[in-house]
């Protein structure tokens, strides 16, 4: 796909800064969200889709978890479940389920719902994309509460089973195979759970009409137009066509905000999980940490973030952890890599047995990327170039999200630019960057660990880490993996993503901003967006 050059988009942006307001001749009873980039939609609502698979806001607005975890004040929101303590010294988790709610087809929402829908998970073993099967050895509806038994104290497990969007029994146990259904019509206790109406180019939702919040959601429908890539989303969020976006916008304060003050917000902290360089450890020559070493030494990352990302984050340091953990880093962790030092990379590679041959030392690499993701391409563009410098031959080679997200996952790559797994704690990061129990064989699936990184020393702390839910206990071991990260380096971290979030609060209200950070603007982490959207209201 043709993807403009940045500085035409922003010559574009800024023709049309200049126009006057576009008239809104819509009502404000359907939010417009650009939140993913497809140039056509298909009707698909399975909440059980791999991560980044999954139609939004299927995990974030139609299905629902029992708790839900915000960014910004770091702390978990009773959702489904009121309440939750642990048991039996780590071995049992309790969840104290909320009363009143009901499906959206009328029928009681209840404690067995939540017990099969982690039964499903134990029979469709591909539905368990975080693994809770290797910990979790029972569930058990004990009236309005749920009990998880563990097959070991595993207190990272509060996340994964407290974020899993939950299924009707009555709904599901009907479908012989729950991935491959596409699930057209849902039935969910969320907010909006309606399909009002549904093309390849454009796809409504209403209201659940029984929402279990009284007066929730306030917004009558969600609109959701097909966009090819940020381009063409951009265009529309600044001619007025669109009320949320989680997408990069170049420039957005003078393509953007300063348009209208009064009602266009853009605020991107940098609290997304950290954005990576993978190489794939299964090809050579990235088997070789010093290999590793040398492209993190080429990679500008201050140019980069500068002008890829329009100074809206940081380069990253040497713990890869993003804003969001910035509580758990460790300031001793230090290492030479982070440093931009072309020189220092090619005698690095000399010393890996990589000599410079007319002009380069391996054969021409792919590094792939989202295609229409305009800001990672030119990220892309920009390591690209870095990586030449030092004789590293890369060609960019954008695919769409789909296409990529299948072959990151199944390793069917070289080099490629990918985000990675955060949770309220670096533990799902760092279980997914080192952990080998996360290790798939090429042509697998890996949810995570798509570079195939296994390491014995991260191992250990993460097992220890597993064994305590005690923060105190925990703290110097975070600290330790941090080291391990550090010394091994077994993925090439670029810069904290910022949490993308722009807003038209003409017809809504309710939006966060950086005068009022209640909670994260960006629709792209589900199930956070559920906190938004049952706080937005019409003007």
């Amino acid at each position: 796909m043709h993807v403009r050059s940045r500085s035409r988009l922003v010559g574009a942006l800024a023709l049309l800064t200049g126009c006057a307001d576009p008239v809104h001749d819509r009502e404000g009873d359907a939010l417009v969200v650009a939140q993913e980039t497809q140039a056509a939609w298909t009707r698909n609502f399975n909440p059980f889709l791999p991560n980044g698979a999954a139609r939004w806001p299927t995990r974030g607005g139609i299905y629902e978890p029992l708790l839900v975890y915000n960014r910004v004040a770091g702390e978990w929101t009773p959702w489904l479940a009121d309440a939750w303590a642990w048991e039996e010294e780590g071995r049992a988790l309790r969840f104290h389920l909320r009363s009143g709610v009901t499906w959206s087809d009328g029928e009681a929402f209840t404690a067995e719902d939540v017990a099969y829908t982690f039964t499903l998970l134990a029979e469709h073993p591909e539905l368990d994309g975080l693994g809770v099967w290797r910990w979790v050895e029972a569930v058990e509806a004990q009236g309005d509460e749920v009990v998880f038994g563990l097959s070991r104290p595993f207190a990272p497990g509060l996340e994964d089973l407290a974020e899993q969007p939950i299924v009707p029994r009555h709904v599901w146990v009907e479908i012989a195979d729950p991935l491959a259904w596409n699930n057209p019509d849902p039935v969910a206790t969320g907010p909006y759970t309606e399909v009002v109406t549904f093309t390849s180019q454009v796809w409504e939702l209403g209201r659940n009409p029984r929402y279990w919040q009284p007066g929730k959601p306030a917004v009558a429908k969600l609109r959701f137009p097909a966009f090819a890539g940020n381009d063409a989303a951009n265009l529309a969020l600044v001619n007025g066509e669109v009320d949320w976006a989680g997408n990069f916008v170049p420039a957005v304060g003078r393509t953007f905000v300063d348009r209208d003050r009064a009602h266009h917000v853009a605020w991107s902290p940098p609290v997304e999980a950290t954005v990576y360089l993978y190489a794939n450890t299964t090809v050579a020559p990235f088997s070789d940490r010093r290999v590793r070493e040398a492209l993190s030494l080429a990679i500008d990352r201050e140019t980069l973030v500068t002008v890829a990302m329009d100074g809206l984050t940081h380069p990253a340091d040497a713990t890869g952890l993003s804003d969001a953990l910035a509580g758990f880093r460790d300031p001793g962790v230090r290492a030479p890599w982070t440093d931009h030092d072309p020189a220092a990379a090619a005698r690095i590679l000399e010393a890996a047995g990589l000599p410079l041959v007319e002009g380069a030392r391996t054969e021409p690499v792919d590094l792939l990327v989202v295609a229409g993701w305009s800001d990672w391409i030119r990220a892309a563009q920009l390591v690209a170039r870095d990586l030449g410098a030092v004789g590293v031959p890369v060609r960019v080679r954008p695919v769409d999200f789909g296409g990529w997200l299948d072959r990151v996952q199944r390793g069917d790559f070289a080099l490629t630019i990918g985000w990675s797994s955060q949770g309220s704690t670096p533990y799902a990061g760092y279980r997914d960057l080192m952990g080998s129990g996360t290790v798939r064989p090429v042509g697998e699936a890996s949810g995570g660990n798509w570079h195939r990184y296994g390491s014995p020393a991260a191992d250990a702390l993460l097992a220890r880490i597993e064994a305590t839910a005690d923060p105190d206990a925990q703290a110097p071991l975070y600290d330790q993996l941090q080291a391990v990260f550090a010394a091994e380096l077994p993925a090439i971290p670029l810069f904290p993503a910022p949490a993308w979030g722009v807003a038209n609060t003409r017809l809504f209200t309710g939006f966060p901003s950086p005068d009022d950070p209640w909670v994260t603007l960006s629709p792209n982490r589900p199930p956070e967006p559920l906190l938004l959207l049952t706080a937005l209201e019409p003007r």
